[in-house]
């Protein structure tokens, strides 16, 4: 038999249920489950070192044009958008991981698009959008974080502190302390490598695969 499970704030409520949807679920359902939830989770690791990738490179170089950066972003984000819909319908729809993907992958979808089609326009906004966007990220790890806790995960403390650092970070994109566009770009890249660092511990540490015997 297999078991596919996830924990801390990716703890499966169906875990109270697990007799009953395991006689429901044929062996090849089982083993198909398996797939979906390892490459939800191998892409979700991606691109959290593709955000941690670009926020060095923003921060090695603050002053690339705010254009590009609209559009290096909008690719992102309708990636990253994409990938969190996709794991919002996986099998696994007990778990509190994905029961907000689909509104906020549908979202980070839209602005993506936004900030590609209307980068021009997009230039005046781009601070506040990444910083709201980043900040409301963080506020859901926030809640996983505590959830890992009331879960017994052990490093449930690292996730909190990461994204407690990257909400700070998060506000100040928004309101701008810094009038030169060099620094501002400095301070979007930490905050992108922030971002790609929490969701990369989120992806280590909560996602949890484990195999049973058959």
């Amino acid at each position: 038999e297999i078991g596919v499970r996830l924990v801390g704030s990716e703890m499966c409520i169906r875990d109270r249920f697990s007799t009953i949807n395991e006689k429901k679920l044929s062996r090849r359902e089982r083993m198909d489950d398996l797939k979906q939830l390892k490459l939800v989770k191998n892409i979700y690791i991606v691109m959290s070192l593709l955000f941690c990738v670009l926020g060095i490179f923003l921060m090695a170089r603050p002053k690339s044009s705010v254009k590009m950066l609209c559009v290096l972003m909008g690719i992102m984000l309708i990636l990253y958008g994409a990938i969190k819909i996709s794991g919002y319908f996986t099998r696994d729809a007990f778990c509190l991981a994905f029961q907000f993907d689909l509104a906020f992958g549908i979202l980070l979808m839209a602005v993506g698009v936004i900030l590609i089609a209307r980068k021009n326009f997009a230039v005046d906004l781009i601070f506040s959008v990444f910083g709201i966007l980043i900040l409301a990220d963080a506020l859901f790890k926030i809640q996983m974080s505590v959830d890992a806790k009331r879960f017994g995960l052990a490093l449930w403390w690292q996730i909190l502190l990461i994204a407690l650092v990257t909400g700070v970070i998060g506000v100040l994109v928004f309101i701008r302390p810094f009038e030169a566009a060099a620094m501002m770009m400095v301070l979007v890249g930490f905050s992108i490598l922030l971002e790609g660092i929490l969701n990369l511990w989120v992806g280590i540490l909560t996602i949890k695969i484990i195999k049973s015997r058959l």
